[in-house]
C-alpha cells in the first residue's frame, strides 16, 4: 500500500510460508514477526521527535487511504508494517514524545512494555483464583507492595483486612465504590429510597464521577457540586461541604458518598482529606480519594503529606498508567472493606463454582470489578517495581518535578506571563497576563497617520538626480481587539499547530489557562527549554498584533 517511509525493513514475501502454515500461533513465525515489531517500535521511539507531537491530519483522512473491505488473502507483516508507517503513524498524537506536555502523561517504560508483552503472551482470563492462581496472587502481593510504598494505612492492605485491585481506569474505580456505597445504604433504608440518595464533589472533580452517578441510578438533581475559588487554589471547602450536607439532611435526603481529589485535572488542586473525612464521618458517608494523577508522586516522602488524612477515607485510587511508567490500562484501587465491593458486584453461577472459591481462602477478583473477564495487569506493574525499585522510581518522578520547576521559573521571569495557580506537582498552569496585553496596547498607540520622507530617483532629459518627497500615509486599519482568554487560546492553538510541542488548557473561575504537564519518559531538560522557546516565539508573534479589549 505504500513505502516504508523513514523506517526501512527488508522485504521478504512470506505469503507462501503463511499459506502452508495454518497455525496462527506458530512459535517460529511468532519469533520472526515479533523481532520485526520490536525493531519497528524501537525505531519509532528513536525517531519520535521527527513527528509533529499533535497529529496534523484532517477528520476522515484514513478512510481515504485504506481499502473499503478486508483482504481476502493473507498479507505479509512487512506489508502491514509499511502501511502502519505510512498511514497510521501520521494519525497518531505522540503521547510518548519528549515534547508532549498535554493533559497528563501516559508514561511508558521498557519494563512496563515487556510486562504487557508477557501478559499478552500468556493471554490468561483471570476472573477467579482457579482460572490462573498466579494472576490473582501476584495482584494481591503487588497491591500490598505499592500500598506500603505509599504508606497507606494498614487497613487498606490485605495484611490489614482491606485490599487492593487493579481496575482499568479511575472511571471504573469510582463506579465500583459508588455502587458499594449505594447498596450499603439502601440495605438499611430500603431500595425504594434510592431517589433520596445524594453524592458530593467539588466543581473541580473529574467528569467521570457524574457519569458514574448516572449509571448508579443517582438522580441528577441529587448530584451536589461544591464551588471552589481561585483564592483557595480551587480546593474543596469542608465548611461549604458541611453546610450543603446539613441542608440536604434537613430536606430529608440521605448523603452517601463524597469524592475528594488529590491532583485535580484542571489545576492539580488538592482537597483537604482530613477535614473532609471528618465531615463525612458525621453522616456515615463513603469517602473515595481520587489521586489518579498525583498518587504516584506520594511514594516520595516529601510529597506524602498530600494524602495525609487517608485513614478517614473508605477507598483510594491512582492510575499507574499516568505517571508511574506502566502502560495503559492500570488503575490501582484500595478499599478498607472489600466485602462492601463483593456484596454489590459478586456473581456465582454454577459454571464458575469451584472448591477454592467455596473455601473462602482465595480472592476472586471478578467480584471486585464490573466485568467478569480481566487481564493479567499485575505482571507489568510487578516488572516496573522490580526493574526500577523504589529508589529509582522516586528519582524519575523527582526529575519531572525539577523540570516543571524549571519551566515555572521561565514563566515567572518573563513579565508577559503569569502562573495562575501554585504548582503542586509537575504541572504548571500559566497564561499571558492581562498586564501584557495592556502594555501591548499602550505600545501600539500613536497618530492616526504618519508623515514619511521618501527618497526617490528623478530622471528626465535634462538631469538625473535625487530629491525628497513628503507623503502622507492613510491611517492603518484598527488592531483587532481581543480578550486575554482569546489571546491565550490563540497562543495554544498556534503552539500545537506548529507540531513542536503539545499543550492543553482548562478554564477555571473564568480564566483560560495553559497546562504544561511534565511526565513523558523521554523528556529531558533540553526539551523543556525548547518548549519554552516555542512558547515565547509564538507569544511574540501573537502579541505584536493584538490589543486588549478586557482584563479578564
Amino acid at each position: 500500500m505504500g513505502s516504508l517511509g523513514e523506517l526501512e525493513y527488508p522485504v521478504n514475501d512470506s505469503l507462501s510460508n503463511m499459506a502452508s502454515n495454518t497455525n496462527p500461533l506458530d512459535p517460529e513465525e511468532f519469533r520472526r514477526q515479533g523481532h520485526m515489531v520490536i525493531d519497528f517500535i524501537a525505531d519509532y521511539y528513536k525517531n519520535i521527535e521527527k513527528h509533529p507531537v499533535l497529529s496534523q491530519v484532517e477528520p476522515g483522512y484514513l478512510k481515504k487511504r485504506l481499502p473499503t473491505s478486508a483482504p481476502y488473502y493473507p498479507e505479509s507483516i512487512e506489508t502491514i508494517l509499511s502501511d502502519v508507517q505510512e498511514h497510521i503513524v501520521p494519525g497518531i498524537t505522540h503521547w510518548q514524545s519528549p515534547n508532549y506536555f498535554a493533559y497528563f502523561p501516559s508514561s511508558g517504560s521498557i519494563a512496563g512494555f515487556l510486562g504487557e508483552m508477557l501478559a499478552t503472551g500468556f493471554n490468561v482470563v483471570g476472573f477467579n483464583w482457579m482460572s490462573s492462581p498466579a494472576a490473582t496472587e501476584l495482584e494481591s502481593i503487588v497491591m500490598d507492595w505499592l500500598g506500603q510504598m505509599l504508606r497507606l494505612p494498614k487497613s487498606f492492605l490485605f495484611s490489614g483486612n482491606g485490599g487492593g485491585v487493579l481496575q482499568g481506569t479511575t472511571c471504573e474505580a469510582i463506579l465500583c465504590t459508588l455502587v458499594a456505597a449505594r447498596d450499603r445504604t439502601l440495605k438499611k433504608i430500603g431500595n425504594d429510597k434510592i431517589g433520596k440518595l445524594v453524592v458530593y464533589c467539588s466543581d473541580q472533580t473529574h467528569c467521570a464521577f457524574k457519569k458514574a452517578a448516572q449509571i448508579a441510578g443517582i438522580h441528577p438533581n441529587n448530584f451536589r457540586v461544591i464551588p471552589t475559588t481561585l483564592s483557595s487554589s480551587f480546593s474543596m471547602s469542608p465548611e461549604a461541604l458541611r453546610k450543603t450536607i446539613m441542608a440536604d439532611v434537613d430536606a430529608g435526603f440521605v448523603p452517601i458518598y463524597l469524592l475528594a481529589t488529590v491532583g485535580t485535572t484542571s489545576t492539580t488542586a488538592v482537597d483537604p482529606l482530613g477535614p473532609l473525612c471528618d465531615v463525612a464521618k458525621d453522616y456515615g458517608m463513603w469517602v473515595h480519594v481520587d489521586a489518579a494523577y498525583a498518587g504516584s508522586i506520594c511514594i516520595c516522602p516529601e510529597f506524602r503529606h498530600f494524602i495525609d488524612g487517608m485513614e478517614g477515607a473508605s477507598s483510594f485510587s491512582f492510575n499507574a498508567h499516568k505517571w508511574f511508567f506502566t502502560t495503559l490500562d492500570c488503575c490501582c484501587l484500595w478499599v478498607k472493606d472489600p466485602a462492601a465491593l463483593t456484596k454489590s458486584l459478586s456473581t456465582d453461577p454454577e459454571y464458575l463454582k469451584n472448591k477454592a472459591s467455596e473455601s473462602k481462602q482465595v480472592v476472586d477478583y471478578k467480584d471486585w470489578q464490573l466485568a467478569l473477564s480481566r487481564r493479567f495487569r499485575s505482571l507489568k506493574l510487578w516488572l516496573v517495581l522490580r526493574s526500577y525499585g523504589v529508589e529509582r522510581l522516586r528519582g524519575f518522578l523527582r526529575s519531572h518535578v525539577k523540570m516543571a520547576k524549571q519551566f515555572q521559573a521561565f514563566v515567572l521571569a518573563d513579565h508577559r506571563f503569569e502562573v495562575v495557580v501554585p504548582r503542586n506537582f509537575a504541572t504548571v498552569c500559566f497564561r499571558i497576563s492581562p498586564s501584557a496585553l495592556l502594555a501591548t496596547r499602550n505600545a501600539n498607540k500613536g497618530p492616526h497617520h504618519a508623515v514619511l520622507s521618501e527618497i526617490i530617483n528623478i530622471s528626465n532629459d535634462n538631469n538625473i538626480g535625487t530629491t525628497t518627497r513628503t507623503i502622507s500615509t492613510p491611517p492603518p486599519p484598527p488592531l483587532k481587539m481581543v480578550s486575554v482568554n482569546e489571546l491565550n487560546q490563540k497562543l495554544m492553538d498556534s503552539i500545537n499547530g506548529s507540531g513542536r510541542a503539545y499543550l492543553t488548557h482548562s478554564v477555571v473561575d473564568g480564566i483560560f489557562l495553559l497546562r504544561f504537564a511534565v511526565g513523558a519518559s523521554l523528556t529531558e531538560e533540553s526539551h523543556v527549554v525548547q518548549a519554552w522557546n516555542v512558547v515565547k516565539e509564538h507569544a511574540d508573534t501573537i502579541l505584536s498584533g493584538y490589543t486588549s479589549q478586557s482584563h479578564c
